[in-house]
């Protein structure tokens, strides 16, 4: 079936002839492509996941501070009112103290104008006093 004359070690170097061309025209360079695409895809790939890290690392960050600031803005805002809360407090003790005041000094006013009504109410009834007694009795006799 098979001849094995002169050809088969001819076809045999051929192939190998063929494979070693082969290996060093096509399948270094396209390993070699393949690897250096492997490579680049390796390094995209852990230079994404350090960056989604650190990305994830801020953000955490941001929403710690944010957090912090709103915190901070709360009591800000508890203390204003505070703050609020005593100025009108005082205000109002201030507005009653004065009210107070005014009030005092208006009854002390009209009890000083219910005295001078009262002294010159007390002339009066004198004056009119005597001269009732001066048109009833002689008016040598009321003095």
């Amino acid at each position: 079936m098979f001849d094995f004359d002169a050809t088969l070690p001819l076809m045999a170097v051929q192939f190998l002839l063929l494979v070693a061309v082969l290996n060093v025209v096509f399948y270094k360079p396209l390993s070699k492509v393949l690897d250096d695409r492997d490579n680049y895809i390796r390094t995209n790939q852990l230079e994404a996941e350090e960056r989604l890290s650190k990305a994830k690392m801020l953000a955490r960050q941001y929403q710690e501070q944010l957090a912090e600031a709103r915190r901070q803005s709360q009591a800000i805002i508890a203390s204003a009112q505070a703050d609020a809360k005593k100025i009108a407090t005082e205000a109002i003790a201030d507005a009653q103290r004065e009210a107070q005041a005014q009030r005092e000094e208006a009854q002390r006013e009209i009890d000083r104008q219910k005295q001078e009504a009262m002294q010159a109410l007390e002339q009066q009834v004198d004056a009119l006093s005597r001269q009732i007694l001066e048109k009833l009795l002689d008016p040598e006799l009321v003095k």
